[in-house]
């Protein structure tokens, strides 16, 4: 990088951007160049880093700051090197450039998923062990391939790491991963996520040629799947219109792919349609399931219904007095005057995984007053909101390390 490029810039931020400009791009990662840009990290900090793959290229990364007392549970600050694709033409800036504006404005793809978290979790360590201070806890600061919403799914991921002796071994007692940027003062904390159900809805039917009303064809028997799933969908559209209710508390109903047919003038013998649900935490899976295997029998004969992968049930992490964990994290934010809200996250994050393994785990990234751009064309962080999110969890981590 010029001279130019960091002048009168804080650190971290130049940190951050050299990050931003690593193309760590899905579904192809190569993760070798993020791995050597955290070995440096790592080297500044003068911490000890390990490489764990859970398959052939596909590392997490583990970055460890051992506390005063080692036999008590640690904490996991956990985020992903991915990101999405991007559609340069699309962009105002290359979305590899870091380019920051007269506003301080950085764009690039990650910039708010989630490559500030990762930066903002070591410059935080950095700024402890330049003070010299000492905390109870150790602190493994983790990254990942992709969380299973996104591109790859995360079979090589925390999925995978959290079942491993090596992930047995950082006795983790509390996570902190992603959250999302809010527009407002509000900073959103997540303790719990719906579960991402996929669905794959095959119809065969009557084939013949296209001038014939044919009974029994695929076409009908689609028809009434899609209306199933679209009732549904805009039964779940109105509650959350109609309520207080947030996105993450609703049950979401998206049809996403159809395949099928092969000449314009032929009835196709077989159509599929695919649907992205994520079903609200309060929904019995093995009902709804049942119920999408009644709507395939009434449909007809032929139809066939595949659930993709099996669907992981989130459990919640507690957000009241028992949970001495969340009672830290509340005490440091409220020190701050920061205003929080606690909710469900929409999506899918690694946090599903560290859960189910029994240990808690909150999903919160410091992004208010800041427009949403995850996945976005010209996503961007501004540099002040960057540098204050340093001093968010700065005393956040603190906090939880000292619980």
């Amino acid at each position: 990088m010029s001279s130019a490029y960091l002048l009168d810039e804080h650190e971290s931020v130049t940190i951050f951007r050299e990050y931003l400009q690593i193309p760590s791009v899905q579904p192809n990662v190569d993760y070798s160049e993020c791995i050597k840009f955290l070995e440096r990290q790592a080297q500044r900090l003068g911490l000890p880093l390990k490489v764990f793959y859970m398959a052939p290229e596909k590392p997490v990364v583990i970055i460890t700051w051992v506390g005063q007392n080692s036999e008590l549970s640690s904490l996991l600050l956990t985020s992903h090197m991915d990101v999405v694709p991007v559609y340069p033409e699309k962009w105002t800036y290359d979305p590899f450039s870091a380019h920051k504006d007269e506003s301080g404005n950085i764009y690039a793809r990650g910039a708010q998923d989630m490559k500030c978290v990762g930066i903002q979790y070591l410059e935080t360590i950095r700024k402890y062990i330049t003070e010299k201070l000492k905390l109870k806890r150790t602190i493994h600061i983790c990254f990942t391939p992709v969380n299973l919403d996104e591109e790859i799914g995360s079979k090589f991921g925390m999925a995978k790491f959290v079942t491993t002796s090596e992930f047995a071994e950082l006795n983790v007692g509390f996570a902190l991963d992603e959250g999302i940027a809010t527009p407002t003062e509000v900073f959103d904390v997540y303790y719990c996520e719906r579960t991402s159900w996929y669905i794959i809805i095959t119809c065969t039917g009557q084939t013949g040629h296209g001038s014939i009303i044919h009974e029994n064809t695929a076409g009908e028997k689609l028809q009434y799947i899609i209306n199933k799933f679209m009732n549904w969908r805009e039964h779940e559209k109105t509650k959350l219109q109609n309520s207080d209710l947030e996105l993450g508390d609703v049950t979401t109903i998206n049809l996403t792919m159809i395949k099928g047919g092969c000449q314009i003038n032929v009835v196709p013998t077989e159509l599929s349609v695919t649907f992205d649900i994520r079903l609200a935490i309060d929904v019995d899976i093995k009902k709804m399931k049942k119920t999408v295997e009644e709507w395939c029998r009434n449909a007809g004969p032929g139809v066939h219904v595949q659930f993709k992968d099996n669907p992981i049930c989130v459990r919640p992490t507690k957000v009241d007095n028992t949970n001495p964990w969340w009672i830290a994290f509340k005490n440091e934010c409220d020190k701050m005057d920061m205003k929080i809200n606690t909710c469900i996250f929409p999506a899918g994050t690694d946090s599903k995984f560290i859960r189910n393994v029994g240990i808690p785990a909150l999903g919160f990234s410091p992004m208010n007053q800041t427009k949403t751009l995850l996945h976005d064309h010209n996503e961007f962080l501004n540099e002040k909101t960057f540098i204050r999110g340093l001093d968010i969890y700065y005393n956040i981590i603190k906090g939880l390390a000292s619980v």
